[in-house]
């Protein structure tokens, strides 16, 4: 062989075996120092009735084969534990979770698409209607009534049942062992949770005269100060309130505060910003006078379009929206009332006076604050804006009221107005078209 000939056949060689030397080493394949799972990383979704485990990310030493996954490579148990239906005794019970997709990804997120692209993660998505895997739970029990936070160690389980290969080094067969499967290894969570919509909300806090109000906000992927946005404000019920840790509990227990960034539900893309106080529970007078405050502020500092500031209660939430409406009834051009409690006579006058748009719903049966509160509130209502002049057609279209049978609810908890009522597009559409008239 010519001596040039042979030089470039040995350097052929040698770079051949370079490469699989390196390919080797990088996957993992012979049992090397890549092999098995590196990481499990929870993911979040919050769904109708709150936050639950909707995903996990299993993180390899290399990109795995894609190829080689099903349903059943892995295998997910969750607590059975709501914190609106259960014991808390029920939060270490777990259940199996249904896997409904499983595909690679290269960060430990899910895909729009549902579809793998080369990556080190495997994302096993969960069924989302199971009743399990629910994050929010009893927080502290000062008096009879509790306040609720985000567990911050989930008790969510992952076993991988089969083995979890790497990309083949010729583009065929199985390719090398990146784990081996073992059923009866259950594994615990070792990645910080990734919280979809809810790790995009910001924290902010408002002081005045020594109270302190801390709140959450979003504003749109694309903010820009030189437009105007409509501003959706959420007020939560009582157990969301500050006890001194349960951050964002308020974004995460229930579906009032994302909903406005999913136009699945609103029916728009319209870009919205969103501010989610914690109330401080000492009564709806001061905190009502905290919120207007926080509220003015606010809308001095951002983008916001001044004709479309709305209000959207859960519950003790609709004690501050009847205060604030009748102490500042200038700041508002709507509001959405779930599961409330009644407005009083002069509460009513000033809302009727400012002609505020409302829709009321309730539960028929619940259990909390009885449908009285929500008829007396419509009631109410009637009588102040018939007592202006206005004809039974214009007050149909300023004071809608919906009652809920137990059938709309998904879940038993019928207090939970807001479950049906954010289920239903036409009342997020309705809100978000009303507009405060020109001064």
């Amino acid at each position: 062989m010519h001596l040039g000939r042979r030089v470039a056949a040995i350097a052929s060689t040698l770079a051949l075996a370079t490469t699989g030397l390196a390919y080797g080493a990088h996957n993992g394949g012979g049992g090397g120092a890549d092999e098995g799972i590196r990481g499990i990383t929870p993911i979040t979704t919050v769904y109708t009735y709150g936050q639950k485990v909707s995903a996990v990310a299993v993180e390899y030493g290399d990109i795995v084969n894609h190829r080689m996954l099903d349903n059943a490579t892995f295998s997910v148990r969750d607590t059975r534990y709501n914190f609106r239906f259960n014991p808390v005794e029920d939060l270490p019970r777990l259940v199996d979770r249904t896997v409904v997709r499983t595909y690679t990804n290269d960060a430990a997120t899910t895909r729009a698409d549902r579809r793998s692209i080369p990556g080190r993660y495997v994302i096993v998505e969960l069924d989302p209607d199971q009743n399990a895997g629910w994050t929010v739970v009893v927080s502290k029990c000062p008096t009879f009534l509790c306040t609720v936070k985000v567990n911050p160690e989930l008790p969510t389980r992952v076993a991988q049942r089969k083995t979890v290969y790497g990309l083949p080094r010729f583009g065929a067969g199985r390719g090398p062992v990146l784990a081996r499967g073992n059923p009866q290894q259950d594994r615990k969570m070792t990645g910080k949770p990734v919280n979809l919509l809810v790790d995009e909300f910001r924290y902010g806090s408002f002081l005045d005269r020594g109270t302190v109000l801390p709140y959450h906000y979003h504003l749109p992927a694309n903010y820009d100060p030189a437009r105007s946005y409509p501003l959706m404000v959420v007020l939560p019920g009582h157990g969301m309130g500050w006890d001194g840790d349960n951050f964002l509990v308020q974004v995460a227990a229930d579906i009032p505060a994302t909903a406005w960034l999913q136009p699945q539900r609103t029916g728009t893309t319209e870009d919205v910003i969103i501010l989610a106080p914690q109330h401080q529970r000492v009564g709806g007078p001061a905190e009502a006078d905290l919120l207007v405050k926080l509220l003015d502020r606010f809308v001095a500092d951002f983008a916001v379009d001044k004709r479309r500031v709305y209000a959207t209660t859960v519950s003790y939430g609709s004690q501050l929206l009847w205060n604030a409406f009748a102490k500042r009834p200038d700041l508002f051009a709507a509001g959405l009332v779930t599961g409330g409690f009644a407005v009083n006579a002069d509460q009513a006058a000033a809302i009727a006076a400012a002609g505020i748009p409302l829709w009321v719903t309730h539960g028929v049966h619940d259990h909390l604050l009885n449908i009285s509160l929500a008829r007396n509130t419509r009631t109410a209502l009637r009588d102040a804006h018939a007592a202006r002049g206005r004809t039974p057609q214009e007050i149909e279209e300023l004071l809608r009221y919906t009652e809920y049978e137990d059938a709309s609810f998904a879940l038993p908890d019928y207090h939970a107005a807001f479950g049906p009522t954010y289920e239903d597009g036409s009342i997020l559409r309705w809100l978000l078209s009303r507009t405060k008239p020109q001064a």
